[in-house]
């Protein structure tokens, strides 16, 4: 009886047992190059003194502008969900990266805004993080990224 090849993730892994379905496959798969683009993208942002939590805060701001955005709609546009968004901002505006402001008709509400030293952080990224982009999906033609992109959108959609 012949063995089953093993794919090139389960040598990675070290994994002795195959997949028990392609689907099983793709999933450990996507948890594994989520893992590895991450790390790569944590190396550039580190050498900033920031994290990729707060690189996220401070690419979200940049791209409100001058006029901010509540804690709240800064939450939901994270690309990782995290419960302390408060604390998050609160080291950011420790570091003079972002600013806070409250409402003046609700006192609830809180605004928050790049700080210039923020936008310079994120100038300083720019190119590093481009350069990633390109390095972690560089042979991956652009017809290939298109359907990739369809597949994970696909994967992330709502069941039903």
């Amino acid at each position: 009886m012949m063995r089953p090849r093993s794919s090139g993730l389960q040598r990675e892994i070290k994994q002795a047992v195959p997949f028990s379905s392609p689907g099983q496959e793709a999933l450990v798969g996507i948890l594994r190059t989520s893992d590895v683009v991450r790390r790569r993208l944590q190396g550039i942002v580190a050498r900033q003194g920031i994290t990729l939590q707060q690189y996220n805060v401070l690419r979200i701001l940049r791209g409100a502008g001058g006029e901010g955005l509540p804690t709240l709609e800064i939450a939901e546009r994270m690309l990782e969900r995290t419960p302390g968004i408060t604390r998050l901002l609160d080291r950011l505006e420790r570091a003079d990266l972002v600013r806070r402001t409250r409402g003046s008709e609700d006192r609830r509400q809180v605004t928050c805004r790049a700080r210039p030293k923020g936008l310079r952080v994120l100038a300083a990224l720019d190119a590093p993080i481009q350069g990633a982009h390109r390095s972690c999906l560089g042979d991956l033609t652009e017809p290939e990224s298109g359907t990739l992109v369809r597949l994970l959108n696909r994967v992330r959609a709502e069941p039903g």
